[in-house]
């Protein structure tokens, strides 16, 4: 099973890894805020995770990483 993990601390909630997710697993948060005042993106069901890395790939912050 994949281990995603995302740096909330680096997170500007920009949706790109959202929009990418082919299993839709990724949402906005719509009750955290980081200490910069962006809601980070969190990962809803980490158990659908299939490694396809493409949430990492796009991701300008370097905020998301996976382990396979």
């Amino acid at each position: 099973m994949a281990k995603i993990k995302i740096d909330e601390s680096l997170c500007k909630g920009c949706a790109l890894c959202v929009n990418v997710c082919p299993k839709k697993i990724l949402q906005i948060s719509a009750d955290k805020i980081n200490h910069k005042g962006y809601a980070p993106a969190e990962v809803t069901r980490k158990d659908e995770c299939t490694s396809c890395t493409f949430c990492a790939l796009i991701c300008p912050d370097v905020a998301i990483e996976i382990r396979g």
